[in-house]
C-alpha cells in the first residue's frame, strides 16, 4: 500500500512528532511538498504533505491560521509538516488549535531533519508500492494464463475475481451472459444487460464504469475483440476503485480473453467450413458419410429431427406490397430483439448468424450455418434442431423485423435503397430428407419474397391460399395480356363480356344460375360466352382455359 503519515511517523530516522490530528495519520500521502508561498492552493493536487517553516505566515494569528489551515484542508492536502528551530522554536498555538479544528494531521519536523529526507522517504515509500503492485500484477498474469490454458473463460473469471476480491463476468456477443464467477454473481451479471448493450454500440476499444444499485458494487464494463464490432463484454464488479495491482489484472484478463476470443473465430471458421462439407453431402443424398464426416462437432444435430432455414438479404426496392397507413407499435420483446442486432446494421444475414448462433450457444445445442455466395446473391443455410432454441430466436427475430417494418412504412421512402431479410424454413426433417427439405426452405424463401415477408414457414404454404400469389407481376401481366381484348370490346359498350365470365365461371357452367345472377336470359349469357371464344379464339370447353381466365379474373381483380 502507500505510504500514509503513520508510517513516516514511526520512520526511525524521520523523527516526526504529532502535534494535532492524531486519529487522520492512516491516510495515504501521494507526494511531499514544500511552499513557504502564503497560499499555496492553486499549486495543490490533493494528497500531498505539505512542509513549511512559515516564512511568510504570520502563524501567531489566530485568525489568519484559521483562514490558512480551512484552505489547506478544502484543497485536500492530508497533513502539515512545521519544522521548528527555523523560524519559531515551536509551532505557534495558533497553528496547533487551528489543524485541530480542522482535524488536518500537523507534524514537527526538527530541525536536523531537513525536509528532503521526508521527501525522499514518500519517495521511496511510494516506488516500493509500485513494484510490489506490478511484481504482483505480473504474477496475477501468470495466474489467469494458467487458468486461460487449463480451464477455458470460466477458470479466468474465477482467478480474476479472486485477484480483484470482487466479482467478474463473460458476455457474449449478443449482451447474454456466458459465465460468471462466483456463481452468485450470475444474478447481478444479468441485470448489467442494458448496459452491455449500450456499450457494444461505441467504437471499439471500449469501457464504461456503472454504479450499483444503492451502491452495491462498482462494476467496469469493456468490450472485448479486435475488430470494429466487439465479439463480447467482460463486467468487473469491486467494492471500490481497482488498485495498481488489481488493474494490472483486468487489464491482463481482457488481453487473454481477447485472444480467446480471436481464436474462437478462427475455429468458428474452420467448424463453417466442416458444416459446409456436412451440408453438400446431406443434399447430395449421402448420410452416412455426412454423419461421419459431422463427428462429435454436428452428430448430436444429425440424430434428431431438424430444420432447414434458408435467408437472403433482399433489396426494399425488389416489390413489397404494404399498406402506407399501417403504423405498428413495437412491443418491448421485439425492440430488445432488435437492439440485439443492431450493431450488425446493414447486414441482415449477420444479424440472424448472431442471433441464432448465441440462442443455440446459450442452450448447448448443435447449429450448423453455412454461408453461401457473396454480395447481391448471398444466402445463409441453417439446420437447426426442430423445437430447440436456434428455430425459436431466428422466428422471434422476424416477427420483430415484421413489426419494425409495419411500424416505420410510413417514413420510409418507396424505393429505398436498403438491405432487409428474407427467411424460408422447412418442416421438419432427418439426414435422409435433407435435400427436400432445403428445397421445401427455398420455396418458403420464393413465397415470402412474393409476398412482401420476412419469413414464411413451409407448413404455411398449404395451409394458406393459392389466392395471394397471384399478387406477383408476372402473374399480372399475363392476367392483363388475356384478358384485354375482353376488356377492350366491353369499353366500346356493346356488352359486359368480363363480368358475364366471371359469373359463369363462378357458377361452374351453370346457365340458368349465372344469368340470374346478371339479371339477363339464359340465351343472352350463352350468346355472350359464344363472343368471348370467338374474341379469345379458345374453346371454354376446355379446362385449362377456364382455369386460366378464373386465375387471371382473380388476379384483376385484386387490384
Amino acid at each position: 500500500m502507500p505510504p500514509t503519515l503513520a508510517s513516516l511517523v514511526h520512520h526511525s530516522a524521520l523523527k516526526l512528532t504529532v502535534r494535532a490530528g492524531e486519529d487522520r495519520l492512516d491516510v495515504p500521502v501521494r507526494w511531499a511538498h514544500v511552499s513557504e508561498l502564503a497560499d499555496p492552493v492553486p499549486y495543490m493536487e490533493g494528497g500531498e504533505l505539505l512542509l513549511i517553516t512559515a516564512l511568510k505566515l504570520d502563524a501567531e494569528n489566530p485568525e489568519a491560521m484559521r483562514r490558512y489551515v480551512r484552505r489547506l484542508v478544502g484543497a485536500g492536502v492530508v497533513g502539515l509538516g512545521f519544522a521548528v528551530g527555523v523560524n519559531y522554536e515551536e509551532i505557534p498555538g495558533a497553528l496547533v488549535d487551528a489543524a485541530e479544528a480542522e482535524g488536518l494531521p500537523l507534524l514537527e519536523v526538527p530541525r536536523r531533519t531537513p525536509f528532503l529526507a521526508i521527501s525522499k522517504a514518500v519517495s521511496a515509500a511510494i516506488a516500493a508500492d509500485q513494484y510490489r503492485a506490478v511484481t504482483a500484477g505480473f504474477a496475477a498474469q501468470r495466474e489467469l494464463t494458467k487458468q486461460a490454458l487449463n480451464a477455458g473463460p470460466e477458470g479466468l473469471l474465477a482467478a480474476l475475481a479472486s485477484q480483484v476480491d470482487g466479482w467478474a463476468a463473460l458476455y457474449d456477443a449478443s449482451g447474454a451472459v456466458v459465465a460468471t464467477a462466483p456463481e452468485w454473481a450470475g444474478r447481478r451479471a444479468a441485470r448489467l444487460t442494458a448496459d452491455v448493450e449500450r456499450l457494444r454500440e461505441r467504437p471499439a476499444p471500449a469501457s464504461s464504469v456503472v454504479g450499483g444499485p444503492e451502491h452495491e458494487d462498482r462494476v467496469e464494463l469493456h468490450t472485448l475483440g479486435t475488430g470494429r464490432r466487439p465479439r463480447a463484454a467482460l463486467a468487473v464488479g469491486t467494492a471500490a476503485a481497482p488498485g495498481t495491482a488489481e488493474r494490472y489484472a483486468v487489464h491482463s484478463a481482457i488481453a487473454l480473453l481477447t485472444l480467446t476470443t480471436e481464436r474462437s473465430r478462427s475455429l468458428h471458421a474452420a467448424e463453417q467450413r466442416v458444416g459446409a462439407a456436412v451440408l453438400r453431402m446431406l443434399l447430395a443424398g449421402e448420410p452416412d458419410h455426412a454423419r461421419a464426416v459431422a463427428g462429435d462437432l454436428y452428430g448430436e444435430l444429425l440424430d434428431a429431427p431438424f430444420r432447414v432455414i434458408v435467408a437472403e438479404a433482399a433489396s426494399v426496392s425488389a416489390a413489397r406490397v404494404v399498406d402506407s397507413g399501417a403504423r405498428v407499435a413495437l412491443t418491448k420483446a421485439s425492440a430488445a430483439v432488435l437492439a440485439a442486432a443492431s450493431d450488425t446494421h446493414g447486414d441482415p444475414l449477420g444479424a440472424l448468424t448472431e442471433i441464432v448462433e448465441s440462442a443455440a450457444a446459450r442452450a448447448g445445442e448443435a447449429v450448423l450455418v453455412v454461408p453461401e455466395g457473396e454480395d447481391e446473391a448471398a444466402r445463409l443455410v441453417v439446420l437447426a434442431a426442430d423445437g430447440g432454441a436456434a428455430v425459436a430466436a431466428c422466428a422471434k427475430y422476424a416477427e420483430a423485423l415484421e413489426a419494425a417494418r409495419a411500424g416505420d412504412v410510413s417514413e420510409q421512402p418507396v424505393g429505398a435503397d436498403e438491405d432487409e431479410l428474407v427467411v424460408g424454413l422447412s418442416a421438419p426433417a432427418g439426414p435422409i430428407a435433407a435435400a427436400a427439405a432445403y428445397k421445401q426452405a427455398e420455396q418458403a424463401l420464393s413465397v415470402a419474397r412474393r409476398r412482401g415477408r420476412v419469413c414464411v414457414e413451409h407448413e404455411q404454404l398449404a395451409a394458406g391460399s393459392v389466392l395471394p400469389l397471384l399478387a406477383d407481376d408476372a402473374v399480372k401481366a399475363f392476367a392483363d395480356g388475356l384478358l384485354r381484348a375482353l376488356h377492350e370490346h366491353d369499353a366500346t359498350g356493346r356488352g359486359d363480356l368480363v363480368a358475364s365470365l366471371r359469373a359463369w365461371l363462378s357458377r361452374h357452367g351453370q346457365w340458368d344460375a349465372a344469368a340470374a345472377d346478371l339479371g339477363v336470359h339464359r340465351h343472352t349469357l350463352r350468346y355472350r360466352m359464344r363472343r368471348v371464344e370467338e374474341i379469345l379464339g379458345r374453346s371454354l370447353d376446355d379446362a385449362d382455359v377456364r382455369m386460366e381466365l378464373w386465375l387471371a379474373l382473380k388476379a384483376t381483380s385484386a387490384e
